[in-house]
């Protein structure tokens, strides 16, 4: 179960960073939003604000959108504290994905991110051959 999850650990970036080169990448973001943020909005409207600001960032690493979905009902696991959200985006290489997360500009809209998950889960992905 993910909670309180929204932020990588230092060793978890050391270990994305050992990705092979050249190689897409897709991240599965698996989200949880706040039933009510910080700023006295609903996390869904909050990630929102987010979703729409960051889409220059994800043209920019040339990265797109594959799928997204709101979770109907968890089959295998639980259902009390169920992700609201799941989406996968696919970068060209692992440093179009550093690429847009170390860009300064970025990094001032990420706080949206913040503000409105309860919990924020990336896992990134090689496609299997």
């Amino acid at each position: 179960m993910l909670t309180n999850h929204i932020h990588p650990s230092k060793a978890q970036i050391a270990q994305l960073k050992t990705y092979p080169q050249n190689t897409p990448i897709t991240m599965l973001n698996i989200l949880k939003f706040k039933a009510v943020t910080s700023t006295n909005e609903a996390g869904e409207e909050a990630y929102a604000h987010y979703f729409k600001n960051v889409a220059p960032f994800v043209v920019q690493a040339e990265a797109k959108l594959i799928w997204k979905g709101n979770v109907h009902t968890s089959i295998i696991g639980t259902i009390e504290n169920q992700p609201d959200i799941a989406f996968l985006v696919e970068y060209p290489t692992i440093n179009h994905f550093f690429g847009m997360i170390s860009n300064p500009e970025y990094q001032k809209i990420a706080i949206d991110r913040s503000i409105a998950l309860e919990y924020g889960g990336l896992i990134a992905c090689e496609t299997a051959q």
